[in-house]
């Protein structure tokens, strides 16, 4: 097989939000050429699939800025508190958005949205053993929580009535464990 890395020759910071840092690179290809590489710093982030024992789940409803459009999401958020871990920043967006906390967290799968222009990756995560907490949205956060059949949810899915990618991914992939387990 073909080595097909690229190497850095030169790097420049374009943007350092407070979010995202963007860059422009200039990289040696695997055929000796050269390239511009244009990509987002963003530092990962956990998606969270809430279940609960009747069978729903919870989705948030939110606007989100660059698409300018109301989404129905699962819970998540970034790895933006030095230290924490994903199941850990799971169980944080779980709470602060839904005002749940769960006993127990199932990792589902590690995924990259947006290999050509990023290096974020979203840990996806079901969420069993359910129980009220507080919700604490962040500043500048409105939030509306949508409890759903999860069934109901996967089938919006299924049906491209969800918008979100990563909610989509998570709904399929919790579809698909909890088949799984219940073959066992």
């Amino acid at each position: 097989m073909k080595d097909l890395r690229e190497n850095v020759i030169h790097s420049e910071q374009l943007v350092d939000g407070k979010l995202l840092k963007v860059y422009r690179d200039q990289v040696a290809l695997a055929d000796g050429k050269e390239s511009i590489r244009e990509w987002i710093d963003h530092p990962g982030a956990s998606a969270v699939v809430p279940l609960f024992d009747d069978g729903s789940t919870l989705l948030v409803r939110q606007f989100r800025y660059p698409p300018r459009k109301i989404f129905l999401e699962v819970p998540a958020g970034k790895l933006d508190v030095k230290g924490e871990s994903p199941m850990e920043v799971a169980a944080r967006e779980l709470e602060e958005e839904t005002g749940w906390k769960a006993r127990r967290f199932v990792p589902l799968v590690s995924l990259y949205p947006g290999i050509g222009y990023s290096n974020e990756i979203i840990h996806f995560f079901i969420a069993e053993g359910l129980e009220e907490g507080m919700a604490a949205h962040s500043d500048g956060e409105q939030v509306e929580v949508v409890p759903l059949d999860f069934k109901e949810a996967v089938e919006m899915a299924r049906k491209g009535e969800l918008l979100d990618m990563k909610t989509v991914v998570a709904l399929l992939f919790a579809e698909r464990y909890l088949l799984d387990r219940d073959k066992e």
